[in-house]
C-alpha cells in the first residue's frame, strides 16, 4: 500500500515537471535556414570542420538524433533530419519545436551574433513573452566603435558617461557578462581609472573594429555594469565553466569571483552563475550556499551532456544550493532544436533528481512538486520580475490552470476610438455583450461638447458652435476591428460620429475626410493614398528639471540607438503588424530617445486610421517597459522637434498620376499633379491650423530644422514644407509623390488629411500653377523671396478664418468649431514657459 502511494507520488513528480509552462531564463536568437552556421552545431560547442567531425560520435549527438526522427517523424539520421528541415522550412520546425519544448517566457541574449539572425520580435510567434538580456561587452564595442566611425577621440571618462547613459536607458531583464571569454573570472573589483584608461587606449590601438579584450578594462566594465544593476535591482548573468575553445576553463572556474562577492558596494546585486558552471558545478553549489546574492542556472548542460552527466550535474547543484536560488533555461541558440532538446532533457533530468530526492527521504512530496515548479517557472518569473503567470502550482489542478488561461482570452471589452479637435486620442470601452446587442447598430451616446474640447480643458472651447447641450451617436465602423496584443481581452475599433444612425456628423473627423475624398473622386476621377512617417520620444523618468528625458542620447541614424530600444521596437512592429498596419522603415532620430517609424501609404481614410492606430500601439507598448511615449512637437528646446511627415501622391484606378512625362508635364509630375499641389501650397498657412495645431507645433516649425519654416517647394529640399520625392524603384526624373513636413503628433490626422485634399481640390477647378522649386536652404535667400509660413498658432487662424475655399469644402461649422478650439488654446499657454510639461502627457 504505501509503495503504491509513493509511486503515485512518483507519478505526481513526472506529471508536475512533464506539464509546467518553462521560463526559459537564457538563450539566444534563431537563425535563417540559409545561415552559414552548420547544424552540428546544435548538439555541440565544438568549432571548426575537423572538430565538427567528430560530433557524431559523442552520446548526447546519437541521443538528440533520436529525439529529433520522433519529433519530425523522420529516419534518425543526420541526412534525413536535415532534409526535413530543408523541405519542412523555418516556419514549421519552429511551430513544432517551441510547441513540444511549451516555454512562456524567454529572455534572449542578442548579443551572440550569428549569421542571418532573425529579430527577438521573430520570437514572439511562438513564445508569449520575449524578454532581453543585455550583453554589456557587445554594448561597450558598439559604443566605441561608433565613436570611432567620426572621428572621436575616446578617453575613459567620455567612454563610461556613453556607456552608463546606455545601461540605464536600455529596456532589458538582466545585464550579462562573458568576461569569462575574454580575460577569465579573476575581476578585479578595485580597478583603478589610470589601469582601466591605459586598457582602453591599448584596445583602441589595436584597430577597428574594436574587440573588448584587455584585463583592466574588461574588469572596469564589468564593475561599472554591477554598480548600474544594483541600482536598478537588476541581476547580472555570468557565464561560468565550459564554452568553445575561445575560453580558457580554468579561469572560468565561479570561485574566481570571490573577490567580487566580497566587495560590500555590489553585496545586493543578484548574480546567475551560467550553465551551471560546468565542470565546477560543486562550487558553484558551495557560492550558492554561502552568498546570498549567487544564484545558479544549468542551461547548456541539459542537453550537451550525456544522461548521467546531466543527471550527476543538476544532482551536484542541488547538493549545498537553497532549491529556490535554481533555474532553467535552454540555452537554445540558432536552432529551434535546441529549445525542444534543453526543454525535453530538463523535463526528464529534473524529475529524476527529484524522485531520487523524494526517495532518499530529502524532500517530502508538497515540496518535490514546489521544487518543479519552482525550477522550471516560478523562481525565474519571480527572480527576473517578468509579467504574466508562473505554470503549474503544485496547488492548482493543471487542467483547472489550462481552462483558466482559456478563458482570459475570450474578448471582454470593445473600445470605440476616435480623435478629437485637438488631436487627442479618446475612447468609449463597451462590454462585448452590450456591444454586440447595442452598440454595433445603434452605436454609443456621446456629448456634442466633445469636438469641441481643448488641450487643457474637457469643456467645449467658447464660441465652439457646440455645448454641453445635445448628444451624438458613436457609431464603430466594424471593418476596423482587431484584437489588441496589449490587452487581448480587448477589442479596438475605430468609430465615426453620427447624427443618429446612419447620419454623419458635419464634425464628424472620419466623415469630413470621407466627404472630401469623395468630392475628389466625383469631381476628376482621383484618389489621393498618404504615408506617414511618425516621429516619437521614447522618454524615461528623469531627475532634472524636467519630469522626463530621452531614453538614450545617440545621434541621427545611431546603430547603438536602435539596439537599446529594439526590443520595444521590435514588439511595436509586431503589435502594428497584428493591426495590419504594415511598416517600412524605422530608425533612430536626432533627438536623444527619438525614433522614427514609417508607415506604407494606403488610402486616405486606411491612412488617417493607421496613425491612429500606430500611436495608440506606441503608446501602450512603451508603457509595458516602463518609458513614456510621446509625439509632442517639441518637449524639450534642447532637442530635435517630432512630425508626423506625410507623403501623398493621386491616382487613378492602380496608376500613380501625379508622376508625369506628357503633355503639361514639368518637374516630373502631371498636370494634375502640379495642379494638386500647387492648391496645397497656397493653403499652406491656413492647412497648419490642422496640421500644426497646438501652440507647441510652432516650437519645431523654425528655419533650419528640416521642418519647413518658408511657403515654398523644392525637389529633393528637405528645409522645404513641401518636398517632391523620387524613392527608389522610381526614375530619377520621375517624381511619384511629394511630402509635407508641417504635419505632427497633435495633429488629428483625419482632419489634417481633409484639409489637404481640400486644398488640392481647389488647386484642381482653378487649374493653380506651382512657382519654380527653391533649390537651396530658403533660409539663405534674400527677405521677400519667399514669405514664411505662420510663426505661431494665432497667425495660422487667421488664415483659415480668411480661406473661403477651406470654408466652403470642409464645412462652415467644422471650421468655426477648430478655430474656437486654437483660439482658446492659444489664450491658454501665453506666456505659460512649461507648456510642454502640460502637454507631453496628452500628446
Amino acid at each position: 500500500m504505501e509503495e503504491s502511494i509513493r509511486e503515485q507520488d512518483r507519478e505526481s513528480i513526472r506529471a508536475a515537471c512533464a506539464q509546467v509552462p518553462l521560463i526559459d531564463a537564457h538563450a539566444h536568437n534563431v537563425v535563417t535556414l540559409d545561415s552559414n552556421l552548420p547544424f552540428l552545431h546544435c548538439f555541440s560547442e565544438a568549432r571548426g570542420h575537423e572538430a565538427l567531425s567528430f560530433v557524431p560520435h559523442s552520446l548526447s549527438f546519437q541521443r538528440s538524433v533520436q529525439d529529433l526522427a520522433g519529433l519530425y517523424g523522420c529516419e534518425p539520421t543526420l541526412a534525413a533530419i536535415e532534409q526535413y528541415r530543408q523541405s519542412a522550412g523555418l516556419a514549421t520546425i519552429s511551430e513544432k519545436c517551441f510547441d513540444a519544448a511549451n516555454i512562456e517566457f524567454v529572455l534572449l541574449d542578442d548579443g551572440l551574433t550569428m549569421d542571418k539572425m532573425v529579430s527577438m520580435g521573430w520570437h514572439r510567434k511562438y513564445i508569449p513573452g520575449v524578454h532581453r538580456v543585455l550583453r554589456i561587452e557587445t554594448v561597450a564595442e558598439a559604443i566605441l566603435n561608433q565613436g570611432i566611425q567620426v572621428n572621436m577621440g575616446w578617453t575613459l571618462e567620455s567612454f563610461d558617461r556613453r556607456f552608463v547613459a546606455t545601461l540605464e536607458s536600455y529596456p532589458f531583464v538582466a545585464f550579462k557578462s562573458i568576461a569569462a571569454y575574454r580575460s577569465g573570472l579573476r575581476i578585479d573589483p578595485m580597478v583603478s581609472a589610470q589601469e582601466a584608461e591605459n586598457a582602453l587606449q591599448e584596445n583602441l590601438r589595436m584597430g577597428s573594429p574594436v574587440r573588448v579584450s584587455s584585463k583592466a578594462l574588461i574588469d572596469f566594465i564589468f564593475t561599472r555594469a554591477l554598480e548600474v544593476a544594483t541600482q536598478r535591482d537588476v541581476p547580472l548573468q555570468i557565464h561560468t565553466g565550459f564554452g568553445d575553445k575561445d575560453l580558457q576553463l580554468e579561469l572560468a572556474n565561479p570561485l574566481h569571483l570571490r573577490a567580487v562577492l566580497e566587495t560590500p558596494t555590489f553585496a545586493r546585486c543578484r548574480v546567475v552563475l551560467l550553465h551551471g558552471s560546468y565542470p565546477f558545478m560543486r562550487e558553484a553549489s558551495y557560492l550558492a550556499s554561502v552568498y546570498p546574492q549567487v544564484h545558479l542556472d544549468f542551461g547548456l548542460v541539459i542537453p550537451k551532456l550525456s544522461v548521467r552527466g546531466m543527471r550527476c550535474a543538476v544532482s551536484d547543484l542541488l547538493d549545498l544550493a537553497p532549491i529556490n536560488k535554481i533555474m532553467f533555461s535552454t540555452d537554445g541558440y540558432a536552432f529551434p532544436e535546441t529549445f525542444f532538446l534543453g526543454a525535453k532533457w530538463s523535463r526528464e533530468i529534473l524529475s529524476r533528481v527529484l524522485i531520487e530526492a523524494y526517495d532518499n527521504g530529502d524532500l517530502p512530496i508538497n515540496e518535490a512538486l514546489a521544487a518543479a515548479d519552482g525550477i522550471l517557472g516560478r523562481h525565474a518569473l519571480d527572480f527576473y520580475k517578468l509579467e504574466g503567470r508562473g505554470g503549474f502550482s503544485a496547488s492548482t489542478d493543471n487542467l483547472q490552470r489550462l481552462q483558466s488561461f482559456s478563458e482570459t482570452m475570450v474578448v471582454k471589452h470593445v473600445r470605440l476610438l476616435y480623435a478629437d479637435g485637438s488631436g487627442q486620442r479618446r475612447c468609449r470601452v463597451i462590454p462585448i455583450g452590450r456591444y454586440a446587442e447595442v452598440s454595433m447598430d445603434y452605436g454609443v451616446g456621446l456629448t456634442q461638447a466633445c469636438m469641441g474640447m481643448t488641450s487643457f480643458s474637457d469643456a467645449p472651447a467658447p464660441n465652439s458652435g457646440v455645448t454641453n447641450v445635445g448628444e451624438i451617436r458613436l457609431m464603430p465602423d466594424a471593418s476596423t476591428k482587431h484584437r489588441l496584443p496589449w490587452c487581448p481581452e480587448h477589442e479596438l475599433v475605430l468609430a465615426d460620429m453620427h447624427v443618429k444612425p446612419g447620419i454623419p456628423w458635419q464634425l464628424c473627423p472620419r466623415s469630413v475626410l470621407r466627404r472630401v475624398a469623395l468630392n475628389l473622386v466625383k469631381e476628376f476621377g482621383l484618389v489621393v493614398r498618404a504615408g506617414f512617417e511618425s516621429e516619437f520620444y521614447l522618454l524615461k523618468r528623469s531627475t532634472g528639471p524636467k519630469r522626463w528625458e530621452g531614453m538614450d542620447v545617440t545621434p541621427y541614424c545611431s546603430s547603438a540607438g536602435f539596439d537599446a530600444a529594439s526590443p520595444v521596437l521590435s514588439e511595436i512592429h509586431s503589435t502594428l503588424a497584428s493591426l495590419d498596419v504594415n511598416v517600412e522603415q524605422m530608425h533612430c532620430e536626432s533627438g536623444g530617445g527619438q525614433f522614427e517609424m514609417v508607415v506604407s501609404h494606403s488610402p486616405c481614410l486606411r491612412a488617417a486610421d493607421n496613425l491612429l492606430l500606430l500611436r495608440e500601439a506606441v503608446t501602450a507598448v512603451a508603457n509595458k517597459y516602463s518609458l513614456h511615449a510621446t509625439f509632442l512637437p517639441k518637449y524639450s528646446k534642447a532637442d530635435a522637434g517630432s512630425g508626423a511627415h506625410v507623403h501623398l501622391s493621386i491616382w487613378q484606378g492602380n496608376r500613380n498620376v501625379f508622376m508625369g512625362s506628357g503633355p503639361g508635364s514639368k518637374h516630373g509630375m502631371s498636370k494634375a499633379g502640379q495642379e494638386f499641389m500647387a492648391g496645397v501650397l497656397l493653403h499652406l498657412p491656413s492647412i497648419l491650423a490642422f496640421t500644426a495645431p497646438n501652440p507647441n507645433s510652432y516650437a519645431r516649425i523654425l528655419p533650419n530644422t528640416w521642418s519647413g519654416a518658408y511657403q515654398c517647394w523644392g525637389r529633393d529640399n528637405r528645409e522645404a514644407p513641401i518636398r517632391t520625392a523620387s524613392p527608389p524603384g522610381v526614375d530619377a526624373n520621375m517624381v511619384s509623390n511629394f511630402e509635407i513636413k508641417a504635419f505632427d503628433g497633435c495633429a488629428n490626422p483625419h482632419l489634417g488629411l481633409a484639409a489637404i485634399i481640400a486644398s488640392g481640390i481647389d488647386g484642381l477647378r482653378k487649374h493653380l500653377q506651382l512657382p519654380e522649386p527653391v533649390e537651396v536652404n530658403p533660409d539663405e535667400l534674400e527677405p521677400g523671396k519667399v514669405n514664411r509660413l505662420p510663426r505661431a498658432l494665432e497667425q495660422a487662424v487667421e488664415a483659415l478664418e480668411a480661406d473661403r475655399a477651406l470654408r466652403d469644402l470642409l464645412g462652415p461649422q467644422l471650421l468655426t468649431a477648430i478655430c474656437a478650439i486654437r483660439k482658446a488654446e492659444v489664450q491658454y499657454y501665453k506666456g505659460k514657459e512649461d507648456l510642454e510639461e502640460l502637454l507631453v502627457d496628452r500628446y
